[in-house]
């Protein structure tokens, strides 16, 4: 009987997981098409005026780019540890499909990246612009295609972009690092020592990991590290484990679980919307044709485009090939194919990567266009396949 509730809690929690993240896209989706409708308007200036505006110590964008995003990535962390220890990703079993996809979705896009920009050292600082994938954008998509898609299909692509959530954080902390302010990062490093001490004593409220974590923020964003990271840090402390002592305790009633509940709507209505709206706006008025073919912009949406879908099309059939793994159950070729070029939607991850590689808004706004390009039709494609081959398959 209890192995059937929580099986059913496992189903529930996926299940909602999966409905926020689809819902959040599509409002993701409609925010950043205000972006740059608005880019492109009479309101262009004081758009882009309000973004620079400083409140205290940090611009408008810096407050939503560096605070507000820090949130997205402690739901971040709080989603890929749950999913490690107690999810879809706590065997090695159910991690190698989507895990080696994931690692080949980030090695080609980057390939293709530098095949197109091998020769300019500046454009090179951005080969990850195009490894990531937007898991709103992504499972928005596949979500609106409702019982066209299997399930399972479903939670490998939600796997998937979990574990490439997490190859994101690993870079953007190895390679996109300013210069190191050692005394912060000691502080910091103190912080979350104190942070992990907590857990250890199995401390359940969550004030003090909140309060903590906001001081563990500043230490980080004085560091030279992206402050960012400081949310995926402290998702790492949060327990997973429920309150001890109480006979009807459950996994959802544990710290990291009631956090995760109250965060995940705010950070999928909410946070990732105003980034989108933040950063997607791009002024079209002196796009011409000439810039589609820019190596820097060819590499981000050829590496969103191609690169994913030879990633992770391509390991998931050597891995399927060599009998390591199975496609995801009642999948056919041709929807994993789908799969693999939803992959190339790289929205939120991208831009964000692509701001913390070049400081020029003019080379920002070229990376902004390969983006929109790449993921636009890597959606595009991805939903053809999938409605086709649903049909068959129906």
């Amino acid at each position: 009987m209890s192995s059937t509730i929580s099986k059913g809690r496992i189903r529930s929690t996926l299940r909602n997981f999966l409905d926020n993240e689809a819902a959040g896209g599509l409002v993701l989706m409609a925010m950043a098409a205000l972006a740059i409708i608005v880019a492109n308007s009479p309101l262009a200036e004081p758009y882009f005026h309000a973004l620079h505006i400083y409140i205290g110590p940090l611009s408008l964008q810096h407050w939503i780019n560096d605070a507000l995003m820090a949130v997205f990535f402690l739901v971040v962390g709080l989603e890929i540890k749950r999913e490690m220890l107690d999810g879809q990703l706590s065997t090695w079993s159910r991690r190698i499909l989507p895990g080696a996809a994931a690692a080949g979705g980030m090695l080609f896009p980057a390939l293709f990246y530098v095949a197109f920009n091998w020769n300019d050292p500046t454009a090179l600082r951005g080969w990850a612009v195009p490894t990531a994938t937007d898991i709103a954008f992504a499972l928005g998509v596949i979500s609106l295609l409702g019982s066209r898609v299997p399930a399972s299909l479903k939670i490998f692509l939600a796997a998937l972009a979990i574990i490439d959530d997490l190859g994101a954080v690993i870079v953007i902390a190895v390679f996109y690092t300013a210069d190191l302010n050692i005394l912060a990062l000691a502080g910091a490093a103190a912080v979350l020592a104190v942070l992990f001490a907590l857990n250890r004593m199995k401390v359940m409220a969550l004030w003090p990991y909140l309060a903590l974590g906001v001081v563990l923020w500043i230490l980080v964003f004085a560091s030279g590290v992206h402050a960012t990271l400081a949310g995926v840090l402290l998702a790492l402390t949060i327990p997973l484990k429920p309150t001890p002592g109480t006979p009807e305790a459950s996994h959802d009633e544990s710290p990291l679980h009631k956090l995760e509940h109250l965060l995940h709507k705010p950070v999928a209505f909410i946070v990732v919307p105003i980034f989108g709206f933040a950063n997607a706006g791009v002024s079209l008025s002196g796009v011409s044709m000439a810039l589609f073919s820019e190596p820097l912009t060819m590499g981000v949406a050829v590496g969103l485009l191609a690169g994913k879908l030879v990633g992770v099309m391509g390991t998931v059939a050597v891995l399927v090939k060599l009998g390591v793994a199975h496609l995801p159950a009642k999948a056919t070729w041709g929807q994993m194919a789908g799969t693999a070029f939803l992959c190339g939607i790289g929205f939120t991850m991208s831009l964000f990567i692509g701001l913390l590689a070049f400081d020029d808004p003019a080379v920002q706004d070229h990376v902004k266009i390969g983006i929109l390009l790449g993921s636009v039709v890597a959606g595009i494609l991805g939903a053809m396949l999938l409605i086709i081959f649903g049909r068959r398959a129906a």
